[in-house]
């Protein structure tokens, strides 16, 4: 069996509950990994706004729902409610990703549209000819871009975001990341699945008084949002993921880590 990973060491910076197949899949082909979460998903504020546009969710012709995360709050809040979400006629869902659209068809949600490309302009793009007049409902991670909200009321939708969740840095992550980044050997690479692990990464390396990435670690980042992030941080991507996914991203290690097993 190929193993082409032998002898690297991997840092996963999902969220804890999220990384177990990057985690599986990396050690499958022999790298060691190390889970150093960089965002933990706790509720939101309140709850209320997004409860209520479940309650009246026939008034909406468009559900975005931007993640994996936000489609099992919504399941989870809609069965709370006694809202049968997947029973509303009229109200389009777009998944952004493909394990966005998984994780919504496996609580029965209907999914009319999938962009190509996991980025917010892609979504326009599909929306571009759909939306005029039309009501739009964004559920979404707090503190998040405004590019599709402001996209498509330029393009003459009402727009209401509500919040599914908030990321916030795990406790226990400063102490981890000095471990891992002060010691020896160091990891050969950094994977980072969302523009948030990457700003949480930096955040906590200051926390841990470390002034900048040790030299000869590599960054393999999920899709361009993610990259450009590390770029104003500082850390040029060695790779991106193609497809935008955990598939595409453990490509993107193998072919920065081990080039002859990629081609």
């Amino acid at each position: 069996m190929n193993f082409p990973l032998a002898g690297k060491t991997i840092v996963v910076t999902r969220a804890r509950h999220q990384a177990s197949r990057l985690s599986r899949e990396l050690e499958a082909l022999g790298a060691c990994v190390i889970e150093l979460p960089t965002i933990e998903i706790v509720p939101p504020g309140s709850y209320e706004p997004l409860d209520a546009a479940l309650h009246d969710l026939q008034q909406y012709q468009w559900l975005i729902v931007t993640s994996v995360n936000t489609a099992r709050v919504l399941a989870e809040r809609a069965a709370g409610l006694h809202v049968d979400i997947p029973a509303i006629a009229g109200t389009q869902i777009v998944a952004i990703g493909s394990a966005t659209a998984a994780a919504l068809h496996e609580t029965g949600f209907h999914v009319a549209l999938i962009p190509p490309k996991y980025v917010a302009e892609s979504v326009v793009d599909v929306l571009r000819d759909k939306v005029a007049e039309s009501r739009v409902l964004l559920a979404r991670a707090a503190v998040a871009r405004d590019i599709i909200p402001d996209a498509l009321r330029q393009l003459g939708a009402s727009v209401d975001v509500v919040d599914a969740y908030r990321m916030v840095i795990p406790d226990e992550s400063a102490r981890l990341v000095r471990g891992v980044f002060t010691g020896s050997p160091l990891p050969d690479a950094v994977t980072f699945t969302s523009s948030s692990t990457a700003t949480n990464f930096f955040q906590l390396l200051g926390e841990a008084g470390i002034c900048s990435v040790p030299q000869g670690i590599q960054s393999i980042s999920i899709g361009p949002i993610t990259s450009a992030t590390l770029r104003e941080l500082g850390w040029e991507p060695a790779t991106e993921a193609d497809p935008h996914d955990v598939d595409g991203l453990v490509q993107a290690v193998i072919r920065a880590l081990s080039p002859l097993a990629a081609e």
